[in-house]
């Protein structure tokens, strides 16, 4: 065999290299990589040695020319198939993959014990359990096509009444007050879908962990935090809507990381499916609660630095740059919405009957529902003296004015009769239409008609208490510098301060008043204020109805604007009501505005637990599910303790690692490789899971409505899986320092283990919290939580 040619001369400084081909650099009939290596062995220096290949010029490197060809495409450079890892410590446990054989079996491994352990006693208790008397009973609404108010958009509640439907349940059971029996009615089925969707949760946090740090450990880790959590299993056993939530939420997170790692193909089949799911998977975590909109703005800061990044890219032309923000403006924005808005089209498609929450909807929308007083029926087109009507306020929510036998209570204003506003139908809201200064017996057949007309001052008698609308300047319970509203005087006989100017909004003097279409406002004729409500709730002493006030503003708000929706008077011919008829988009917009005001105002029953959002990551206090006394059979809504304490220091330990990185990178410390390996593992793959954990927990501490424990489940999620990321990387940092690598695998090994052993013991003691406890209290010594009840604030 001839020797091999001798290497080309280099090139004179200042001249480009040439390209012309080396002979040894690359044979068309060179050897195998085993052949050349036997003969380098053979004759190490001999003329058969084989000269060390030569550095190809950056020109010619295969890599390049696959970025070239992936840009080309519209997506990322492509890399090399295989990256050399950064230098590891000598005793290091490897960080390869786990053969692909392992991963199903264990993906299947975690999500048999998910199912086991959220279907394990499902039955148990079978009565109603905390928040099952409004979910189960919103269900009932939907098999019976009943229309109701909720302050949540309409898709958990009915999933919940599908799930019903389709298991045999026939939506009589009234879910009148936790502890009621279900005797024969099924329940079951409505409890095994939000389980079922519950045991998703454990796979789909596994898979995360698994795409965002490509190590099994770490998604085992998570896995079994999730699965052993008396908390998750305790919320994931009733019907409520948190299951469904979480399930949406963790859907949309799993997508979006793995429309992530599809990013060096982009516009293939798997990239459109996982970036269309991820704006299903949105849609859905809106459409069961507004919290839903925290991961809508995780996916959004995720979508808005991919593009940035993709801007950044030289080689990305800017026409593939368009087709990219079009593909996520399709799928993030547009298919959400539309899916969202034909939620809402279904819910009122459905929800076709009068029911409870018909007071919350303005006149035209009434007018919609079958049985409701206003469904094709004929009313008298034009106000008069004598009619009895009922008067609406045109701010969303704003309720019927009303009033009631009860006064106000001692120090509040003149203690006269209350006059509030109710949102739901009621006698009380009745009132009749009199002239101000007329004992005239307008009843009397035949008595002539007299229309009130704008500009007239009238009189308003409340119908069964006689009393007549009035105000003064005494100062209004809840809104200051308003005045007082009352109900006044003995069977219609008063005073000068219950005169009001009736005017209508765009109208002239002397123009007739129309039901339902007339926009009115009343005007205090001695104080010159103007009726309203002030979308306040009262307290208890006013049945946490609605503030009504007269305001001396008289800026033009929909709070001091009514319109009269009942107008009976046997006088007057009546029209039909059908020309008000309101569009889809009115009703859309009408919802939401009536669910952000009634989100807004909840208040916490009587006896209930509520709690601050400092409480949750501690685990400091719980919730009764069932049951209060030693007889009872109690369920307590509790957070494994090890766990979730494990969570706070891991929160702890992230923060301390990404602080520390950020100070050591600004004073220019060089890292050691083991240091560098820890922060790229946890910086990189936490960063996503700790940024979903702030925007899930942080917004509760400014919101002004009641607050629970389960609220921070969904940011518990994020937590859970930023433990089993960063725990992972840990004892992998602890074990690179030990040599030979046997060891270090034992105390990796072994490290691993005591977690999950830790967290399978703890798992022991506190699972009675999900699965039932019977008989004394913790506080008694024969009690199975005897001793268990570590901080005073837990309750079981």
């Amino acid at each position: 065999m001839a020797p091999p040619s001798p290497p080309a001369p280099l090139p004179p400084a200042g001249r480009a290299r040439s390209r012309r081909r080396v002979p040894w650099r690359r044979r068309r009939s060179s050897p195998s990589r085993p052949a050349l290596r036997a003969r380098r062995l053979r004759a190490p220096h001999g003329r058969d040695c084989i000269p060390r290949r030569a550095p190809r010029p950056a020109a010619l490197r295969p890599s390049m020319r696959r970025a070239r060809r992936g840009a080309a495409r519209g997506g990322y450079p492509r890399m090399p198939p295989r990256q050399r890892e950064p230098r590891r410590g000598p005793g290091a446990p490897p960080r390869p993959a786990p053969p692909a054989a392992t991963r199903p079996a264990a993906l299947a491994l975690v999500t048999l014990l998910s199912f086991a352990s959220r279907f394990h006693r499902l039955r148990e208790p079978p009565h109603v359990c905390w928040d099952e008397t409004h979910f189960g009973k919103m269900g009932s609404y939907y098999i019976n096509r009943t229309f109701f108010f909720d302050v949540h958009p309409p898709l958990g509640k009915m999933l919940i009444g599908l799930a019903g439907y389709l298991s045999g349940y026939d939506g009589t059971f009234p879910f009148q007050k936790p502890g009621d029996r279900y005797e024969q009615h099924n329940y079951v089925g409505m409890r095994g879908f939000c389980a079922f969707l519950g045991s998703c949760l454990v796979p789909f946090a596994y898979l995360t962990v698994l795409e965002l740090s490509k190590s099994l450990p770490a998604a085992l880790l998570t896995a079994f935090i999730l699965i052993f959590d008396t908390g998750c299993i305790t919320l994931s056993q009733y019907i409520l809507l948190d299951p469904i939530l979480m399930f949406f939420l963790m859907g949309a997170v799993l997508s979006m990381v793995k429309c992530n790692s599809c990013a060096d193909r982009p516009f293939s089949a798997s990239w459109w499916f996982w970036l269309s799911l991820t704006g299903v998977s949105l849609a859905g975590a809106m459409g069961v609660k507004f919290v839903g909109l925290f991961v809508v703005l995780l996916v959004g800061l995720n979508t808005i630095y991919d593009l940035w990044d993709l801007l950044g890219n030289l080689s990305l032309s800017l026409v593939m740059f368009g087709k990219h923000l079009l593909a996520r403006v399709l799928c993030l924005i547009f298919l959400p919405l539309a899916l969202y808005t034909a939620m809402f089209a279904v819910h009122f498609a459905v929800l076709n009957r009068s029911g409870p929450g018909d007071g919350f909807f303005s006149s035209a929308f009434q007018s919609q529902l079958i049985g409701n007083n206003l469904h094709n029926v004929s009313v008298p087109e034009h106000l008069a003296y004598g009619s009895v009507v009922t008067m609406k306020n045109l701010r969303m929510a704003g309720g019927y004015l009303h009033s009631h036998w009860h006064l106000y209570p001692e120090g509040v204003g003149a203690r006269q009769q209350q006059v509030t506003a109710y949102l739901h139908k009621d006698l009380n809201n009745l009132w009749i239409i009199k002239k101000h200064e007329s004992d005239t017996d307008l009843s009397d057949p035949s008595s002539p008609v007299e229309f009130v007309r704008h500009g007239d001052i009238i009189r308003l008698e409340h119908k069964e208490t006689s009393r007549n609308l009035h105000s003064h300047q005494h100062e209004a319970p809840l809104t200051r510098k308003h005045f007082q509203v009352t109900g006044y005087g003995i069977n219609g006989t008063g005073d000068s301060n219950d005169f009001w100017r009736i005017e209508v909004v765009g109208r002239r003097t002397g123009q007739l008043i129309k039901v339902l279409r007339s926009q009115v406002r009343l005007t205090h004729v001695a104080t010159g204020c103007v009726l309203g409500s002030s979308g306040k709730t009262l307290p208890k002493w006013g049945w946490e109805q609605v503030e009504v006030t007269c305001t001396p503003y008289l800026k033009e708000t929909p709070n001091s604007l009514w319109n009269f929706e009942d107008h009976i008077n046997p006088k007057l011919p009546n029209i039909s009501l059908d020309v008000l008829k309101p569009s889809f988009a009115e009703i859309l917009l009408e919802s939401h505005m009536v669910m952000i005001r009634g989100n807004s105002g909840l208040k916490p029953k009587d006896n209930e637990v509520t709690s601050k959002p400092w409480h949750w990551p501690i685990n400091y206090q719980g919730l009764r599910f069932s049951g209060v006394n030693e007889t009872d059979y109690r369920v307590y809504l509790l957070g494994n303790p090890v766990i979730w304490w494990l969570n706070l220091v891991t929160i702890g330990l992230y923060l301390l690692i990404t602080v520390a990185t950020a100070v050591a990178l600004k004073r220019g410390v060089q890292l050691t490789s083991e240091l560098k390996e820890l922060s790229r593992v946890v910086l990189h793959a936490g960063g996503q899971i700790t940024l979903g954990w702030l925007l899930h927990y942080l917004p509760f501490f400014m919101m002004g409505r009641v607050l629970y424990f389960h609220h921070y489940f969904p940011a518990m999620l994020f937590s859970s899986m930023l433990t089993g990321i960063t725990w992972d990387a840990l004892l992998k940092f602890c074990a690179g320092f030990l040599s030979p690598s046997t060891t270090a695998r034992k105390v990796y090994g072994g490290g691993f283990l005591a977690l999950v052993l830790l967290i399978l013991y703890s798992f022991y003691l506190f699972h009675p919290l999900s699965y039932g406890m019977v008989g004394p209290m913790a506080s008694h010594p024969s009690s199975p939580m005897a001793g268990l009840r570590w901080m005073d604030s837990w309750e079981f």
